[in-house]
């Protein structure tokens, strides 16, 4: 037998501080990032594009047109780009995840954790009060949380 070949034991699953890093993670990346990216947009006011307003042009040239100015208009904007770029990179590491835990705990998990994170990220960009039936709310789903992962124990 070759010391130096691989072995064919299994790799040691991630430690429960890394699950709940991961999912972390991902629920921040997907929440916190939401209501930057929105105030990013509604903040955007597109430049005139003569090109759009020329009798020339087809109505399908038009509307593509457009929209090819207001994503790149957009994703050109600092304020909008590294939001979504954080926003990518949390699917990336969702899909990471999805490889190796539990469907049925990661989905949850990941999805109610972006909620939290959406209430936290819209106090902080928008400055909006978290009042006390959010508050709530987001109590039920930690609960709901600790259900699904008391569930799988």
């Amino acid at each position: 037998m070759d010391p130096d070949a691989p072995s064919s034991t299994p790799a040691e699953p991630p430690s429960l501080f890394r699950w709940i890093l991961g999912f972390l993670l991902v629920g921040a990346c997907w929440g916190l990032t939401t209501p930057f990216m929105r105030r990013a947009a509604i903040d955007y006011t597109p430049p005139v594009r003569p090109s759009l307003d020329s009798g020339s042009n087809s109505w399908l040239k038009k509307k593509v047109l457009g929209i090819w100015y207001a994503v790149i208009g957009v994703l050109s904007r600092p304020a909008y780009a590294i939001p979504f770029l954080l926003n990518v990179t949390g699917s990336v590491w969702f899909f990471i995840l999805i490889g190796k835990a539990e469907l049925s705990l990661t989905v949850p998990i990941t999805n109610s954790l972006a909620f939290l994170f959406t209430v936290l990220g819209e106090w902080w960009a928008e400055k909006k009060v978290i009042n006390r039936d959010t508050w709530i709310g987001m109590a039920f789903v930690l609960g709901g949380i600790a259900l699904c992962v008391q569930s799988k124990s």
